[in-house]
């Protein structure tokens, strides 16, 4: 491959570890899952997920497209 046809890009640095946490809900992750259809008797359209690092089980949250900050903390 010629010089002129390389790709230009970064040069690649050094591997950064990833940190394993040393107790249970020291790092979580949260995402959501949306545009679900109703289900349930409150017809839920929304999934709240959380993911535990250290334990590394995720948990389910049934919720509504319109739940504010305020509604997610009172359910977790």
């Amino acid at each position: 491959m010629s010089k002129k046809n390389r790709a230009k890009g970064k040069k690649f640095g050094m591997m950064i570890q990833i940190q394993e946490p040393k107790f249970p809900w020291e790092i979580v992750h949260m995402d959501w899952v949306t545009a679900l259809p109703p289900a349930g008797d409150r017809s839920y359209n929304t999934c709240l997920v959380l993911l535990d690092r250290y334990r590394k089980t995720p948990m389910f949250f049934p919720c509504h497209n319109d739940d504010t900050a305020m509604d997610t903390a009172i359910m977790i």
